[in-house]
């Protein structure tokens, strides 16, 4: 069994983990110290992230200011993709551990686009 790295836990929600092939199905567990995905059928299967380590989360946010259920944690070891049917009040709780300049919105595919025709243009001239 695994021990939390968590001494307080102010949220608790079923949530999806994308890491390797497939999905895995666990509990999120937010707390004092870090941010946690438990796998419900493996017990040995958790990904532990202190917030000293998040260097940002993003989301995507429709047209009417509609949280995505996915949303990315980006570390200085690497990306997890999650997902969460409360992903939004997940997300609130993580803005108040990292702050609000670390958690922001994909750019929509309007802006990406807009951003490779700009740096075709740069190369052109």
């Amino acid at each position: 069994m695994v021990q939390s790295l968590n001494k307080k836990v102010e949220f608790t929600v079923q949530g999806i983990s994308f890491l390797g092939i497939g999905a895995q199905y666990g509990k999120f567990l937010i707390g004092d110290k870090a941010f946690e995905f438990f796998n419900d059928n493996n017990v040995d299967d958790f990904i532990q992230v202190p917030w000293d380590n998040i260097t940002a989360v993003y989301t995507s946010v429709s047209s009417n200011n509609k949280v995505s259920r996915r949303f990315r944690i980006e570390t200085d070891k690497g990306k997890f993709d999650f997902s969460s049917s409360e992903s939004g009040r997940l997300l609130k709780i993580v803005r108040g551990h990292i702050g609000n300049d670390k958690v922001l919105k994909n750019p929509t595919v309007l802006k990406r686009l807009s951003m490779i025709f700009k740096k075709k243009n740069k190369k052109g001239v």
